[in-house]
């Protein structure tokens, strides 16, 4: 027997998924100390983190359309398994071994939750993903700010981590379906495999999220850097950043989900594109710290909305036979730009300054914009 509805399933893990990735981004420093990583070492790894994630997304979504959601939870139960490796790594090759697992369980988790969500929006006809997206975002607040009260307190990295791994574990007993959920092949067409063409509609797609999830990483990696080098924050006020940012992807996906109605995902991505775009301006040309930080914020609420909002539209446009292995695909697509925007951010700061490099990332989400304005959006399938 089930525990959790389907809809719950789906909140259940993104907020597990969330509180993993909170723990992780506030232990970081100690997991670098640790390991003895230094800052070449650990940008190794987290490059290996990525493309262990981009490796499992598409596997995984061939892989929900051909068992069903019964692999849901074993894909979050697998990730709470690995993540108690973080606290054990005592090297940098070991640092570098343990992410690639951890991030290729982590993609395989992404795709399931994502597609039992986009599977529940088009059953029930109700918007789920960017109240998911918000559970995560949520959750990584929440969790974050609990490992910082731990970190203070002396504990352990195992003592930290392990909990968590835990609470993950425990969601995907939570997540189990009940036997009236069954998918399997139907008369749309053949299986999906693995390799196989990637529609053109679905490529573009994944691209338009890459740029989204660009302007979303730039401000996270970047956000606290940027308010200490160019305005002079204190570590303590630049770690209003990125908080401030995770909070408001919270407040901007609340808001749509509450607020938009069927048919109007042009309008959600048009706005907040052009969001993500003024608040990276206001906050990158700021004179002082309280302006960059309300640019800051203006830009989380922006383009939080955005990633949610294509996977949607990308998993209702697939047969329900392919759904999954749609969202895996089009997931892969837009992680890149997750992986390549920090760099990208960086490289040209390198060369120019942090203001300048931040004003591209403004420039795109107008660009992001004005392409969402005038692509054409697939329209969704029943069933």
């Amino acid at each position: 027997m089930r525990i959790v509805s389907t809809r719950g399933r789906a909140l259940t893990g993104f907020a597990a998924l969330g509180i993993f990735w909170g723990v992780w981004g506030a232990a970081l420093p100690e997991v670098q100390r640790r390991s003895h990583a230094g800052d070449a070492d650990l940008g190794l790894a987290l490059v290996v983190l990525a493309l262990g994630a981009l490796i499992s997304m598409r596997a995984t979504g061939v892989l929900l359309d051909r068992l069903g959601p019964r692999l849901t939870p074993l894909t979050i139960g697998v990730f709470g398994a690995t993540g108690v490796l973080p606290a054990l790594v005592g090297s940098p090759l070991e640092l570098t071994a343990a992410l690639f697992v951890l991030g290729a369980a982590s993609g395989a988790m992404d795709v399931a939750i994502n597609s039992d969500a986009v599977r529940e929006e088009v059953a029930s006809g109700r918007p789920l993903l960017n109240l998911a997206h918000a559970g995560f975002s949520a959750a990584v607040v929440l969790s974050s700010l609990g490992t910082g009260l731990l970190r203070w307190s002396g504990a352990e990295p195992i003592a930290i981590f392990a909990p968590a791994a835990v609470l993950v574990v425990a969601a995907s007993v939570a997540a189990r379906p009940g036997p009236e959920e069954r998918w399997g092949p139907s008369a749309e067409g053949e299986r999906p495999r693995l390799l196989q063409r990637v529609p053109g509609w679905l490529l573009l797609l994944g691209a338009l999220g890459a740029l989204a999830y660009w302007i979303e990483n730039a401000w996270q990696s970047w956000g606290a850097v940027h308010l200490e080098r160019t305005l002079d924050a204190s570590p303590a006020t630049s770690s209003l950043g990125p908080a401030l940012f995770a909070a408001a992807m919270v407040v901007g996906r609340l808001s749509v989900h509450r607020l938009a109605r069927p048919g109007g995902e042009r309008t959600v991505l048009v706005t907040g594109a052009a969001l993500a775009g003024a608040g990276s301006t206001v906050a990158a040309i700021a004179p002082s710290i309280a302006i960059a930080l309300a640019g800051i914020v203006v830009a989380g609420a922006g383009c939080a909305v955005c990633a949610p909002t294509l996977v949607s539209i990308a998993g209702r446009a697939a047969a329900s036979n392919q759904r999954a292995t749609v969202v895996g695909s089009a997931t892969t697509v837009m992680y890149v730009g997750f992986l390549v925007g920090p760099a990208a951010v960086g490289g040209l700061a390198e060369v120019t300054n942090l203001r300048l490099s931040l004003g591209t990332v403004a420039a795109l989400g107008f660009l992001l914009s004005l392409l969402f304005a005038v692509v054409r959006l697939p329209g969704g399938r029943s069933g």
